[in-house]
């Protein structure tokens, strides 16, 4: 008998939701900020040398959080340069959040904003069709590669479109995250129907290597609360599962069994640390630098 189970990215509303809860109840934004505050001047420093215009390509950009603490970084070391500031993003909620965002942003003069309403795949294709070429100083991919037909043939594409000083900043979950041991272990159970595929930074090495790139690895240190994933019935918790599954509505379509070994699986240290009797799941990122 076929599974009723189906890929959450089948209802997007739903997909949407339980990416904010997960949002919340992570440290995923914090980590990712600590990194941009930290770590990230040192990987821009060069990138807008002798430049009046510094042009920054963001793939998957969202709702624009994470670009704005980077754009601002890109500002205060290259102040009084003019930044062009393209996003690739597919969705059409998430662009109208992001333009939300720098409506209400003060310190956002130099910088043009360009939405396009795209996969990555599909910015690719109309590039090509309109026989375009445009080099970026900055390219950002963060957590999107999940959604990417070809990982090898993204990264060799926009790593084509790297000027000379220029860095491809990746993050996406870490091999060492309780993802990697739950995507390991079940994720052929779950229902992915080709609309996502199971990639961490574990993977990327071999993909880089292979096609001879050059690039630096960091790790960081994130977790997220996934008590409520026990409590039966609970509404929030039912989202965090179908977020960690990629699920819809997975506690109540997924074949017992199943079910039974994930929720095992989850409480295991290999995926999450139980600490004051409270659940959290090891939420891990690798960060890859990419040299042009």
């Amino acid at each position: 008998m076929a599974s009723p189970m189906r890929s959450l990215l089948t209802d997007l509303d739903r997909y949407v939701q339980s990416f904010r809860l997960f949002l919340e109840r992570s440290t995923e934004h914090q980590s990712m900020q600590e990194f941009v505050e930290r770590q990230l001047p040192d990987v821009i420093a060069s990138i807008g040398n002798g430049k009046s215009t510094i042009n920054v390509l963001s793939v998957g950009g969202g709702a624009g959080e994470m670009d704005l603490q980077i754009l601002s970084k890109i500002r205060a070391r290259y102040p009084g340069v003019t930044i062009n500031n393209d996003v690739i993003e597919p969705s059409a909620d998430q662009i109208s959040k992001y333009k939300e965002r720098v409506a209400q942003a003060s310190n956002l003069e130099n910088i043009k904003f360009t939405w396009h309403k795209e996969t990555a795949n599909e910015y690719e294709s109309r590039m090509n069709a309109e026989k375009k070429t445009k080099k970026w100083d900055f390219i950002h991919m963060i957590q999107m590669l999940y959604y990417v037909k070809d990982i090898p043939a993204t990264l060799r594409y926009f790593h084509s479109l790297l000027e000379s000083q220029a860095k491809l900043l990746i993050i996406l979950v870490s091999g060492k995250s309780g993802w990697e041991t739950l995507w390991k272990k079940y994720g052929p159970s779950f229902p992915l129907e080709d609309l996502c595929s199971y990639v961490s930074s574990a993977d990327l090495p071999r993909m880089l290597d292979s096609a001879g790139l050059k690039y630096q690895l960091y790790e960081l240190p994130s977790h997220m609360d996934i008590t409520s994933c026990f409590i039966e019935g609970d509404k929030d918790g039912e989202l965090l599962l179908d977020f960690l599954t990629e699920t819809l509505d997975f506690a109540k379509t997924a074949p017992p069994e199943l079910k039974c070994q994930v929720m095992e699986e989850l409480r295991k240290p290999g995926c999450s640390e139980i600490r004051d009797g409270k659940v959290f799941f090891n939420n891990n990122l690798g960060v890859i630098v990419i040299e042009p």
